[in-house]
């Protein structure tokens, strides 16, 4: 395998296959193996990303759109080591619906300097990577459907168990890391038997964790508006297949309901539903560092058709039903100027705030090497953390930006070395234990916090285990 030198420090190697094409055939099956190659292989440019609606992305540096978009990047150190490196794969988030490993602000050069392998990986998305169908749960042989793209991070781990010594990677270090959409598949592959043994350590930025899954049952019904013959679908244009998204997906996100076209409860890649398996113990118990960003919700309501108090009022009714009157007491709104301010909390709260802490309690039980943080520097809004762990800050930034963005490389590579994060300069940052609730302040002046949101954060346990 031949790759571009990056600054004469780093080696690239673009678009490696992971699994064969997803096209025609392959359409809504689990990944298949890719055939090998003897001669040697040219790795200078980047895949096709999974298909997805082409939003605006300047940050976008793959060819194109395609069906055989299974493929890996690796960045690592030029310089020969006598030690095999840990290895960091990483997930990009985009809600199930979009995604690149070719996104600059995702390039692993400068976090590969660190002393790390960098990965990121293509998955399927949307209608090509999560549709349940009953027939695609007929001719299955595990009589489940959906998940594909789950199914392609998991092929995309064996992969670099079996192939990533081969680029002077540890494969018994291997950690994933990702943000939102990214880290909820982190989660979900913590409790998935089909993923147990594959990696070693866990970061999640974000995660999307630990509200209710949509049954098969139910994504069965709302998939079966893309068609009644499996031979008619597999062979549509994908524009065609794109265009039956907004007839399966509710235009308003819930907070607290299923969503569909993303990860469900199958019964066979996520056996049962998250929470239980949480509840249980029933994930893999590795080193886990988990977080949040303070302002999670900020851009993410602007689009939202929600700009009035009665507006407002019915769509926490949708959300809280016989609950409503608690959260609005605690997420009052009492003008439409405030409508957007209390929406970007009680987003962020649901979507991802929720899960950061569920999933840090719930590993601090079985794992002594638990580590939760909240990112507080920039706009810190959700996903803002990305570009600092990457090293990829635009050039106007900050010295204190800069300084935030080195603390947290770091971290982020010491803890994959070592499942700890701590050491080099990074601030004492204490394990995490439900009782304190202690995590550490990423910003200009790290500092130890607790008990970040919680009384919010307690009444969406309650109405949760109440549903």
């Amino acid at each position: 395998m031949r790759g571009p030198t990056v600054d004469n420090d780093v080696r690239a190697y673009r678009g490696i296959p992971y699994a064969a094409s997803c096209a025609g055939d392959g359409r809504w099956h689990a990944p298949s193996e890719v055939a090998g190659w003897d001669e040697s292989r040219e790795a200078n440019a980047f895949g096709p990303d999974p298909i997805q609606p082409l939003l605006p992305d300047p940050h976008r540096r793959s060819p194109g759109i395609s069906e055989d978009c299974l493929t890996v990047n690796v960045w690592r150190p030029a310089r020969n080591t006598d030690e095999p490196l840990p290895v960091m794969v990483w997930f990009e988030g985009g809600s199930f619906m979009t995604v690149s490993g070719a996104s600059a602000r995702i390039d692993g050069a400068a976090l590969a300097r660190s002393g790390v392998i960098v990965v990121t990986v293509n998955y399927r998305v949307n209608i090509f990577g999560f549709l349940a169908h009953p027939l695609l749960t007929a001719e299955s042989e595990h009589g489940a459907s959906s998940n594909y793209g789950l199914m392609d991070q998991i092929a995309a781990l064996r992969w670099v168990r079996a192939n990533i010594s081969a680029f002077g990677g540890d494969a018994t270090r291997v950690t994933v890391f990702g943000v939102s959409a990214g880290s909820a598949s982190i989660a979900l592959l913590l409790t998935s038997p089909l993923a147990a043994g594959l990696f070693d350590r866990a970061i999640l930025h974000s995660p999307g964790a630990l509200r209710p899954l949509c049954s098969l049952a139910a994504a069965e019904a709302a998939g079966s508006v893309a068609g009644e013959d499996l031979a008619t679908m597999r062979a549509m244009p994908f524009e065609e297949l794109l265009a039956v998204i907004p007839r399966i997906v509710p235009k308003v996100r819930g907070l607290t309901t299923p969503r569909i076209l993303r990860p469900i409860h199958d019964g066979y890649v996520v056996p049962r539903q998250e929470s239980e398996a949480y509840d249980a113990g029933d994930f893999m118990h590795v080193p886990l560092m988990v977080g949040s960003t303070a302002n999670e919700g900020g851009w993410a309501v602007a689009d939202l058709p929600i700009a009035t108090v009665a507006e407002y009022r019915a769509y926490m009714q949708q959300n809280f039903g016989d609950a409503t009157a608690e959260a609005l007491e605690l997420y009052p709104v009492r003008s439409d100027a405030g409508v957007k301010e209390q929406l970007a909390l009680v987003f962020g709260d649901t979507q991802f705030t929720y899960g950061a802490r569920g999933v840090a309690r719930a590993a601090s039980r079985y794992q002594p090497q638990t580590f939760r943080y909240l990112f507080r520097a920039g706009t810190a809004a959700h996903a803002d953390d990305t570009p600092y762990v990457f090293g990829n800050l635009p050039a106007g930034a900050s010295d204190d930006d800069r300084r935030v963005s080195k603390m947290q490389m770091t971290a982020w590579t010491r803890f994959a070395a070592t499942g700890d994060p701590n050491g080099d300069g990074v601030p004492p940052w204490p394990a995490y234990d439900a009782a304190a609730d202690a995590f550490l302040q990423i910003d200009a002046r790290p500092q130890v916090g607790d008990h970040w949101r919680n009384a919010h954060l307690d009444f969406i346990d309650r109405y949760l285990r109440s549903c």
